[in-house]
């Protein structure tokens, strides 16, 4: 059971000494126990507590990394059965299944897909995250080859290896354990064998079991043959099985402390009908899955499911934002227009892409406003004349440009003459009020 503040206190140096950044340790232990602290953060925690603590201070749901390098797939940490609470904290990955019975163009044309997915939207990087090798063939040899191919052609894709052979699972993996590949296929019937498997070669493993009884039974079975790191499937595959399963896992993790199911949960979305098939992998992003395996990648479906991901994702209590500064749109020269707008990424990627579609060289000013959009930021008193002022006389701008003009964005066009009053010498133009009007506006200009 999770321990109290008063609890975790009693075993803490109680010397007040503020190293872990909090003011007393019955501060630090009331933030252990709503587990928005580590126990890491305690220089001078004994042995002894730690580990009575480090169990009871751990994220309900555990938290377990595979594949390898700059692309390596966090999944689990998640504390909380709703974002607002708080946050979710390890966006779910996106795997797509390769079978090795597949022809090798098939497989091929997969890997290549995997490898080309990766879009920017906002400034944050999005791909398909794995691929899922499934044993479809059932021979332990073609199913080691596959395997093989697949890490040589795409070296820093995570991996998958989906079988409930232990023989083909032992054989494909010697040769990418390195890679700290996920091991599915461990079901009551191979539990032993799949358990030494993983333990040997140090990697999670995937289980699956009929309901949530079984499933629990499983996990503290493979947990007591020493694996600690799990993904696992509760078998669910129509969308209600989905939903409920899933919402009764985390709801045993998070508000019973549930050990047996606090692990990252995988679900498989494939379906013949491509649209139904992104439905379900829907119900998967924003009910609980670290995973959700895809029969196919098309670039309409992966942009559907990456900006929900990302959405989801998100902090709603902190807007995305990027940095304040005078970015560069193009080979800028002295003559290059100036405009200016808020922080918020959304609003910043937008106006960018429309300059750039414009082809005029402009200098963008973009100010912070906590992440706001101009709207919100101008009726928040954050995008106001005397605070744009100021940020222009502080950025040195003006020794850059040879016409003192900011372009200011229309909705905002009521301070246009504030402005003026407050930066001496500039001048103020209206710009378009929507984004898409820029590069017509900028045109004109020219």
């Amino acid at each position: 059971m999770a321990l109290t503040g008063v609890e975790i206190f009693k075993l803490l140096p109680k010397t007040n000494c503020k190293k872990c950044g909090h003011p007393t340790c019955l501060a630090f232990a009331m933030k252990l126990a709503q587990r928005q602290a580590s126990l890491d953060a305690c220089p001078d925690v004994s042995e002894e507590a730690k580990k009575i603590l480090g169990e009871a201070s751990a994220p309900p749901i555990r938290s377990i990394a595979f594949g390898s390098g700059d692309k390596a797939v966090k999944m689990g940490e998640e504390n909380v059965l709703f974002r607002h609470e708080k946050k979710f904290v390890n966006p779910c990955a996106f795997a797509v299944e390769l079978k090795d019975s597949m022809s090798d163009d098939e497989i091929n044309k997969i890997v290549d897909n995997v490898i080309n997915s990766e879009i920017d939207r906002v400034g944050q990087k999005l791909r398909i995250d794995a691929i899922c090798i499934t044993n479809t063939s059932g021979d332990a040899g073609k199913f080691e080859s596959v395997v093989k191919a697949v890490s040589a052609n795409a070296p820093a894709v995570s991996l998958i290896l989906s079988t409930s052979n232990p023989q083909a699972a032992e054989a494909a993996l010697k040769a990418v354990a390195d890679k700290k590949p996920i091991l599915y296929g461990a079901d009551e019937s191979n539990a032993d064998a799949m358990a030494a498997i993983a333990k040997n070669n140090k990697v999670i493993l995937g289980i699956i079991a009929k309901g949530l009884d079984a499933l629990t039974a499983l996990t503290e079975k493979i947990k007591g043959l020493g694996v600690e790191d799990m993904v696992i499937d509760s078998g669910a595959r129509t969308a209600k099985e989905i939903l409920e399963a899933n919402t009764y896992i985390r709801r045993a993790a998070i508000k019973k402390n549930f050990k047996a199911l606090g692990y990252p949960v995988i679900t498989f979305a494939q379906r013949d009908d491509k649209m139904l098939e992104t439905l379900i992998a829907t119900l998967g992003v924003t009910k609980y899955s670290s995973i959700v395996v895809l029969s196919s990648i098309e670039k309409w479906k992966d942009l559907a499911l990456f900006t929900l991901r990302q959405n989801i994702y998100t902090d709603p209590q902190v807007p995305m934002q990027v940095e304040q500064k005078i970015y560069k749109i193009g080979e800028t020269t002295a003559d290059a227009p100036l405009t200016i707008t808020t922080n918020f990424s959304l609003t910043y990627f937008i106006v960018s892409g429309e300059i750039e579609n414009s082809k005029v060289p402009t200098r963008l000013a973009v100010m912070d406003c906590e992440g706001l959009s101009v709207l919100t930021a101008w009726a928040a008193g954050k995008f106001t004349a005397s605070k744009i002022a100021q940020f222009i006389q502080e950025s040195g701008i003006e020794n850059e440009v040879a016409k003192k003009e900011l372009i200011i964005p229309g909705y905002v066009a009521i301070l246009s003459g504030a402005i003026e009053d407050k930066l001496p010498g500039w001048k103020v133009v209206v710009g378009p009020r929507e984004a898409n009007g820029l590069p017509a506006f900028l045109r004109a200009r020219a």
